[in-house]
């Protein structure tokens, strides 16, 4: 028996176009891959039940602490794409304390949605939300990729099987 082990994530650090921002946000908000759902019914069925349609737009957001004018310029239009990456530590611990520290790293290309010009009180300090659209995203945790969507191509892996193989097919894409 391997024995149980928790997992924890406390911090992490963020990256737009390979820039760190180290320290400069105080969240982020990478938001959730979201089926979209509709209702589907047939006689003789004596419930309703829902089916999956497709994968809803993935929104998220990132809390800064203070305005910085490099990521400024990269927030400001929403015609340009940003180069977004989330690293984490995952701590896992065991019966006898931290037994190990893997890596969690979130690679996104996104749109920000809003530039915030900032909201200012005397004596509390400002902070600056930039929402964004993902139009692709790959989860990475200790090496072995977890999802991979990309949206525009109609790609769509878990633990790397192919979820949208057979549609792209179907379509004539693959």
């Amino acid at each position: 028996m391997a024995g149980f082990s928790a997992h924890r994530i406390t911090n992490a650090a963020i990256y737009l176009d390979g820039a760190s921002f180290f320290a400069k946000a105080e969240e982020i908000d990478l938001g959730s891959i979201k089926s979209v759902m509709s209702d589907f019914q047939g006689l003789g069925m004596v419930g309703l039940m829902e089916l999956p349609d497709g994968i809803d737009k993935l929104e998220g957001k990132i809390v800064w602490n203070s305005l910085y004018i490099e990521a400024a310029k990269k927030m400001a239009t929403p015609f340009k794409t940003v180069q977004l990456q989330c690293r984490s530590n995952v701590q896992v611990f065991n019966s006898a304390g931290l037994q190990d520290e893997i890596p969690l790293v979130t690679l996104m290309t996104v749109m920000f949605k809003e530039y915030a010009l900032g909201s200012y009180k005397p004596r509390d300090p400002s902070k600056f939300e930039s929402p964004f659209s993902a139009i692709f995203v790959r989860q990475i945790i200790n090496g072995e990729e977890v999802v991979l969507l990309d949206y525009l191509s109609n790609i769509f892996k878990v633990g790397g099987a192919d979820q949208l193989l057979k549609y792209r097919q179907n379509i004539g894409q693959a």
